[in-house]
């Protein structure tokens, strides 16, 4: 891709809760031609996701909270089931997922596995998405959770048999594609037989 693209404008159009620009650029197709293209991105920083499972129980934390770009799309009531997650904060990713699995859920981790990393809407953000898995049990929770009020967060934390997940993915309970990839991976990997 090194010379397929030269930036030629890139205007701010708000930079309110997260930059969105307006770029033009000139992308050269594959048969050397040259194409004017304009395009909007969306940034809002890179973020991590995690799904704390309890193997021994077969079961797994989840999030519920208001969402309103989903309320605006048509969510009934804008709240989503959602893996723990959180922007990174200039810091490493397990040093945030760590963080937000304490903000949001009030459990203090201990040992995080790395699964990979993701776009999950490369058309228009750039974030990029550092995907964990972590053990919990009843030791793992110490403090309140519920999210940073202050961020207008109110995050009900939920426990569901990992079967029962699943299946509210089938009926359309849960949406997010976060939450959907993580729970896809723990049941393809056999992480909880």
């Amino acid at each position: 891709m090194e010379d397929r693209v030269r930036v030629k404008e890139v205007k701010v159009l708000s930079d309110d809760w997260y930059v969105l620009k307006k770029t033009i650029f000139d992308f050269r197709r594959r048969d050397g031609s040259w194409q004017t293209i304009s395009r909007e991105t969306y940034d809002r920083g890179n973020g991590a996701t995690i799904l704390l499972y309890n193997r021994d129980r077969k079961t797994v934390l989840l999030t519920r909270q208001f969402r309103f770009p989903a309320f605006v799309n048509g969510c009934r009531n804008g709240m989503l089931i959602e893996a723990c997650a959180g922007l990174l904060e200039n810091e490493r990713a397990e040093d945030a997922i760590r963080r937000e699995s304490e903000e949001e859920i009030g459990y203090i981790l201990g040992p995080v596995t790395k699964l990979f990393e993701a776009y999950m809407s490369p058309g228009s953000v750039t974030e990029k998405l550092h995907f964990f898995i972590a053990e919990y049990d009843a030791s793992s929770k110490r403090v309140e959770g519920g999210g940073d009020a202050n961020h207008g967060e109110e995050i009900e934390v939920l426990e569901f048999d990992l079967d029962e997940a699943l299946q509210m993915i089938d009926i359309g309970e849960i949406q997010d594609g976060k939450t959907i990839m993580l729970l896809q991976y723990v049941k393809l990997k056999r992480i909880i037989d």
